[in-house]
């Protein structure tokens, strides 16, 4: 079942270079109030529902398909995610964590600053790491170990988890795939986090919603991905008083 998630051209590459396009893709600033609040025009097909309730505080921790790689920052994921929460009725401030080029280890040393930046504690953190681990075919402990910390540094601050998951391409060995892949439900289970299996799970066959380097989606792309995961990321937010 797995070897056929990578049967095309477009999965492989994928695999091998997400989120990798370097440090000259734009990235909001860690814990930029404003990075939630750029758009009013997403989810605007959903119909309106009043936003009411406590603020949701959310931090999207990861690399650039978080921080929105060649589109506008009212296009990124964590824009997107917050504009098609609130058109559900749920008052949420999505902060955009995101930055080009980073892998696990990079994401676990500035994790700490980019909650201290925060003004007030999130309360959920979604973290959506590994692709660029691939890139450089570090081994699968490493990331592991690495996801592991970022989790624990959360967990410590009483912060919700939702961990995306990735996938190997079969040319990497079964053993390594087998690694790879595996190591999210593991921490999900061993932490007691929610957990997303794939992030590019909606798109990944569907060249069209990819930008020409056929790495990083597309406006539409991103848009099929906040529509996917969305009932994930409120399945996550703690309940009220929790």
């Amino acid at each position: 079942m797995q070897n056929s998630f990578w049967s095309n051209s477009v999965a492989c590459v994928l695999a091998l270079s997400l989120a990798a396009c370097g440090s000259d893709a734009p990235a909001s600033e860690t814990g930029d109030p404003g990075a939630g609040e750029r758009s009013d025009t997403n989810g605007s097909d959903l119909p309106e529902v009043p936003v009411m309730g406590p603020e949701k505080r959310i931090l999207a921790f990861g690399n650039s398909l978080f921080a929105g790689y060649n589109v506008a920052p009212e296009d990124s994921y964590p824009s997107k995610l917050q504009n098609a929460l609130r058109a559900q009725g749920i008052n949420a401030q999505v902060y955009n964590a995101g930055v080009s080029g980073d892998t696990t280890a990079a994401g676990r040393q500035r994790l700490a600053f980019a909650l201290d930046a925060q003004d007030i504690k999130p309360d959920l953190a979604i973290v959506e790491l590994g692709g660029n681990d691939l890139l450089r075919r570090l081994a699968p402990e490493q990331s592991r170990e690495n996801l592991a910390a970022i989790i624990e540094e959360l967990q410590s601050r009483d912060i919700d988890v939702l961990l995306m998951g990735m996938r190997a391409p079969p040319n990497y060995g079964p053993e390594f795939q087998a690694a790879f892949d595996g190591m999210y439900g593991a921490l999900a289970a061993e932490y007691g986090v929610d957990l997303y299996p794939f992030f590019l799970e909606a798109i990944y066959q569907d060249p069209s919603l990819f930008q020409d380097d056929r790495i990083h989606p597309t406006e539409d792309g991103i848009e099929r991905l906040v529509e996917a995961t969305l009932d994930s990321v409120k399945e996550a937010l703690p309940e009220e008083g929790s």
